[in-house]
């Protein structure tokens, strides 16, 4: 009897996944500015009774881009495991895995409920009724701000953890990291705008990973 052997094959992370990480930090980021811009919070939301038709556009057009943020970042949180490698640890890559995942959870419910608050059925050509326009605003904002940017600051943590004990990112990038996540903590549902920070720190972490694949594809030896 003859037993043939195969040789054991196995996939391999594709170089375009480290660009979703870049794709999803701009996606996220315009989202949040036309959300920003259309739908002020705080002082500036007492002069916005109602958004007007434009308001409405800018927010439907945020709304259509955050499925898409969304998707990008799972692919982000693949190359990043795929750059970490075999050597990370599973209490440190559960927590990352997971913030990631309820993350992603988050800003689907917020972009749900805000659609859901425009989509109210009211009579034709007329904004949502008050009350209902205030609860959806707020309650969008609060997931938004409140939860998913606490479960951003917990992704961002871990991936500062893993790539500091195992000196996978250098030492600047890690510190961004910390600080990123010290922002996104305490200051994100405060401070308006202090939630651009988290596809900042996606940006520059995504570059790094795509010229780090790059340099290494440069230096293996040729078969």
């Amino acid at each position: 009897m003859q037993t043939s052997t195969h040789p054991t094959e196995t996939l391999q992370t594709p170089r375009a996944a480290g660009m979703a990480g870049v794709v999803f930090a701009l996606l996220l980021a315009a989202a949040m500015v036309l959300i920003r811009l259309a739908v002020p919070q705080g002082a500036d939301a007492v002069t916005v009774q109602q958004p007007d038709p434009g308001r409405r556009e800018a927010v439907r057009t945020a709304l259509l881009l955050v499925p898409f943020a969304g998707i990008f970042f799972l692919w982000f949180v693949g190359a990043v495991r795929s750059h970490v490698g075999d050597a990370e640890d599973r209490f440190i890559a559960t927590v990352f895995l997971g913030s990631g995942l309820v993350f992603t959870a988050m800003i689907f419910a917020a972009a749900a409920v805000a659609s859901a608050v425009l989509d109210t059925a009211h009579p034709a050509g007329t904004s949502p009724s008050r009350p209902t326009w205030d609860f959806g605003q707020h309650l969008a904002y609060t997931l938004m701000t409140g939860y998913a940017m606490r479960m951003a600051a917990v992704f961002t943590c871990s991936a500062s953890v893993i790539g500091h004990r195992l000196r996978i990112l250098p030492r600047w990038l890690t510190l961004v990291g910390f600080l990123t996540t010290v922002v996104l903590l305490f200051v994100s549902s405060a401070v308006p705008w202090a939630e651009l920070v988290f596809p900042a720190w996606s940006l520059l972490l995504s570059v790094y990973i795509v010229v780090a694949g790059f340099r290494r594809s440069a230096a293996a030896p040729a078969v």
